[in-house]
Parts: structure tokens; C-alpha cells; sequence
């Protein structure tokens, strides 16, 4: 995979801040408290909210999934944090098949769940309740994107769906986790 390079940040304080202001990719300023800089300002939390949970996660083929999704969040967030110019300099999109490859995960670990028929209250599980955190923030990032899309009726709308399905597979990862993963680790621990 070509190492692609879209920023390069030399001085970390540019000072525009001071004032309220921070520099789109592409060369624009906005408000830091425009709903462009909140939308993904609420993609990047999501995204440290899952390598939180993907640190305490002990399943490999979960912790690598999360990672590669927090690789598609930064080309989701770099969309968002772009004007027309930036948009133009971004090679990676979020396409079709993100979306699937989501669907997919959530149905390979939804089909080993029971049926669920009460509501959760997360804090059973670290691991989980990690999950639901994440949940939580990409339920809010996704809000704030459907309210700029008002503003950028010009969006890439498969953005608004990736974040829709990414927040129902922290649902089932943090039921997979509590009910299979957990019970799994401590059956193995009680073996030693």
C-alpha cells in the first residue's frame, strides 16, 4: 500500500486558534465552533473511543478490524475537514464497499449472539462498556453530520451511512464482547 501523505504539520500551534479559527484542508478557515468543525471534531473522538476499546480487546481479528476502521474514519474525518479545494486533494473516499464490509462484520458477530430481548445497560463488561462509549460518540458524530448536510447538501451521503452502520457494529461488538468474548477469556483463566 502507497504511504499517502495529506498533511504535513512541521509547527503544531499555528496561533489562529487563539482567536476561534482553525485551517481547512484545502486552505479555508473556519470557526471552531461551526458545525463543520464539530462534525468531525465528534469523528475524531469517535475514532479514540474505539482504539480505547480496541486496546482492551483480546480478540486479534477484532482489534485488527477496528484499527482498519480507524484508518477509514481519518479519510471520513479528512472529507470533513476539507473545503471544495481539499475535497479535490483527498484520494481516498469512503465507498460502497466500507459500507458493506461493516454489514458484514455485524452479521458475522450478530449470528452468534442470542436474541436480544431486553435493553442493555452497559458496565457489565470493561470491554463492552468501552464499546458502548464508542457507540454513543459515533451515534453523536453521525448527528452532527446529518445536520451539515444541510448546510453541504454536496456531501458524499455514503459518509452519513458509514457512520449509521459503524455505530451498530459497536452495538454487537459490545454484546459479542459481554456475552461471548468475556465468558470465553474467563472459562480459560479458570483453567490455568
Amino acid at each position: 500500500m502507497e504511504d499517502k501523505k495529506y498533511v504535513n504539520i512541521t509547527k503544531v500551534y499555528t496561533k489562529r486558534g487563539d482567536k476561534g479559527e482553525t485551517d481547512l484542508l484545502g486552505g479555508s478557515v473556519a470557526r471552531k465552533d461551526s458545525l463543520k468543525v464539530e462534525s468531525y471534531g465528534c469523528v475524531d473522538e469517535a475514532s479514540s473511543f474505539i482504539g480505547v476499546a480496541r486496546y482492551y480487546c483480546k480478540n486479534k481479528v477484532i482489534k485488527e478490524r477496528l484499527k482498519e476502521i480507524q484508518n477509514k474514519l481519518l479519510v471520513l474525518g479528512g472529507f470533513l475537514a476539507s473545503d471544495a479545494k481539499g475535497k479535490e486533494i483527498m484520494k481516498d473516499q469512503i465507498k460502497e464497499d466500507d459500507i458493506k464490509l461493516l454489514e458484514e462484520y455485524i452479521d458475522e458477530y450478530n449470528q452468534k449472539l442470542p436474541p436480544l430481548t431486553h435493553f442493555i445497560l452497559p458496565g457489565d463488561d470493561e470491554v463492552a462498556a468501552h464499546f458502548h462509549v464508542a457507540r454513543t460518540v459515533v451515534r453523536r458524530a453521525e448527528r452532527r453530520i446529518v445536520s451539515l448536510t444541510s448546510q453541504e447538501p454536496d456531501l458524499n451521503p455514503l459518509i452519513q451511512k458509514y457512520v449509521n452502520r459503524l455505530s451498530d457494529l459497536m452495538f454487537v461488538l459490545a454484546r459479542y464482547s459481554e456475552e461471548v468474548e468475556n465468558k470465553k477469556w474467563k472459562s480459560s483463566n479458570l483453567n490455568i
